[in-house]
């Protein structure tokens, strides 16, 4: 890999909709593409323009995706000017999402975790990325 490499992380849904609403309006992420009926799955992929990465999410008609497996199934977040993360998470709770606790206690000190509709979960951390 090297640092021109894109990374989607990619996971079906059964909630297309709520998912999109919550990454878009809760975490703030924008629509880079979509498309339906794709040999029958639809999907939307979510990322910051510009940025070497994206999540995609997808629904296959007729297929049940199922929730999360687990609580520590984790998308990170690292936000390390506190403006930005008091705004991120204004904006989470504004879109009508409350904080739970988390399942590994670290991410509680210094962060903030959202469970999406499908169980998986958000964290907003109020540090920079390498923690020194």
């Amino acid at each position: 890999m090297n640092p021109g490499t894109t990374l989607r992380v990619a996971r079906p849904t059964d909630q297309l909709e709520a998912v999109v609403r919550f990454y878009t309006v809760g975490v703030g992420l924008a629509v880079l593409a979509s498309f339906e009926d794709h040999e029958g799955f639809d999907g939307v992929m979510l990322g910051t323009p510009g940025a070497p990465y994206h999540l995609e999410f997808t629904r296959r008609r007729g297929h049940v995706a199922g929730r999360a497996p687990t609580e520590d199934n984790l998308l990170v977040f690292y936000l390390p000017d506190p403006t930005q993360f008091h705004s991120a998470v204004a904006r989470m709770e504004a879109a009508g999402h409350s904080p739970v606790a988390a399942f590994n206690p670290y991410w509680d000190r210094l962060g903030r975790t959202y469970e999406d509709p499908d169980g998986y979960r958000v964290v907003f951390q109020q540090a920079a990325w390498p923690v020194t």
